[in-house]
């Protein structure tokens, strides 16, 4: 094994059990035997200097491309062991330089004009609609839920997160809300049913756009709940409520101030906006680049030192913030283990590749959330102080209204019949 990968991997992992098997077939352990037995093995020496040197790309890029082999565990327990024993470290001086040079270009990467946005999303979103039905709740939401309990599950945790938002958005009925980024439509429908409000929705992912109204035709609520093809830019409308979930890490740190700038100008003086968007606790960074190049091209998870200022700046108000931690961490296991329950299928849609690629990426992405710093947002905001009450209990007397609502529409009736996403 190369001697500085194995000095780096000694010195860190104190807790665990882990084997790594090098290329000339010797066994290293690393650990203190705690927990089940994990073992890797490295096909070549190439890969090893490769994933020593570039980690965060390299490992990931290894996975898919059969130079790592997981002969004891999963991806995610391998990625378990490694990162909560090192959160925040890279092994190489070189691995750490490239990381600065990155947070130095990341505006270039993250010049997201109008085509490129769209190009970005139908990278992610315009895959197979079957691949998402694999593993999202029945209602297709493709952002971090909201666990009530321990015990929730994720259709529950799901809906409970429309019900939070809902909440903090102060509805009232007949009045005008805006979606930005909508996905398939869950929450826009459900403001518009249980909410008794009017929707626009918009999208870039052609995919989503039309499954969102075919949802809304379905449900008989195409006359409150419309969506649309188009990037938010380039919308004229004022909006009494606009909300906006999953879809702010494609803005990229450059167009901040284009994002909120524009919301400032689509919100009605009484109008109220909730943000809900991942975010780093560890302060201004850059994006993975194993991610940004296979899954989310153009994207950037913010901190809330970069965001806050610019929010200031726009003339909006910060009414509330609220921080989930580990929400996420559950929402990605979740995912995590649909869709390896139902592996098989996605892998008569793609090849074996994409299904290493699409389960290294719900693995490492619910570890960062345990371990390395990441968290979601949910910031309220106004143009004027007076849009919402003073204390807090708005809130939860609206969800305990809205969960009555929801009761008598049926949301939420569990169907004996009905699979994943169907």
């Amino acid at each position: 094994m190369n001697r500085l990968l194995q000095g780096y991997l000694a010195r860190s992992i104190r807790r665990g059990n882990l084997e790594i098997v090098d290329a000339k077939g010797r066994t290293h352990r690393f650990g203190d035997g705690s927990g089940e037995l994990v073992r890797i093995r490295f096909k070549d020496s190439r890969t090893e200097r490769k994933v020593f040197l570039n980690p965060e790309h390299e490992l990931g890029e290894a996975v898919m491309d059969g130079g790592v082999v997981f002969e004891r565990g999963r991806i995610y327990d391998f990625l378990d062991v490694v990162l909560s024993n090192t959160p925040s470290t890279l092994p190489s001086a070189w691995s750490r330089f490239v990381y600065r040079w990155r947070v130095l270009t990341r505006r270039i990467r993250q010049h997201n004009h109008a085509v490129a946005s769209r190009r970005n999303v139908a990278h992610h979103y315009d895959l197979d609609g079957r691949l998402y039905r694999l593993f999202l709740d029945s209602d297709r939401q493709y952002s971090c839920a909201y666990f009530e309990t321990p015990d929730s599950d994720l259709e529950s945790a799901q809906l409970a997160k429309k019900r939070h938002l809902a909440a903090k958005l102060l509805l009232k009925p007949e009045q005008k809300v805006l979606d930005i980024g909508c996905g398939w439509g869950g929450l826009g429908l459900y403001l518009a049913d249980v909410g008794g409000v009017d929707v626009t929705g918009v999208t870039l992912s052609e995919e989503q756009h039309g499954i969102a109204n075919e949802r809304a035709v379905e449900r008989g609520l195409k006359d409150r709940a419309r969506f649309h093809l188009k990037d938010y830019r380039a919308l004229d409308e004022s909006f009494d409520r606009i909300v906006s979930v999953g879809m702010f890490e494609h803005v990229g740190v450059g167009h901040f101030g284009e994002f909120f700038g524009k919301v400032a100008r689509l919100m009605k003086p009484d109008g109220v906006m909730v943000l809900h968007s991942i975010g780093r606790f560890d302060g201004p960074g850059d994006t993975n680049s194993w991610i940004q190049k296979y899954i989310f091209p153009g994207g950037y998870i913010p901190a809330l030192s970069e965001v806050l200022p610019v929010i200031e700046r726009s003339g909006l108000k910060v009414t509330d913030i609220e921080i989930l931690r580990l929400h996420y961490a559950e929402t990605l296991k979740a995912w995590r283990e649909r869709f390896l329950e139902r592996r098989d299928e996605a892998l008569k849609l793609y090849d074996e590749r994409f299904c290493r690629m699409w389960e290294f990426y719900l693995a490492a992405s619910e570890t960062a959330f345990r371990y390395q710093d990441m968290m979601v947002f949910q910031i309220q905001l106004t143009r004027s102080q007076h849009a919402v009450p003073l204390t807090r209990d708005y809130i939860y007397e609206a969800e305990a209204r809205l969960r009555e609502q929801e009761r008598e529409r049926g949301i939420g009736v569990p169907s004996p019949l009905r699979l994943a996403g169907e």
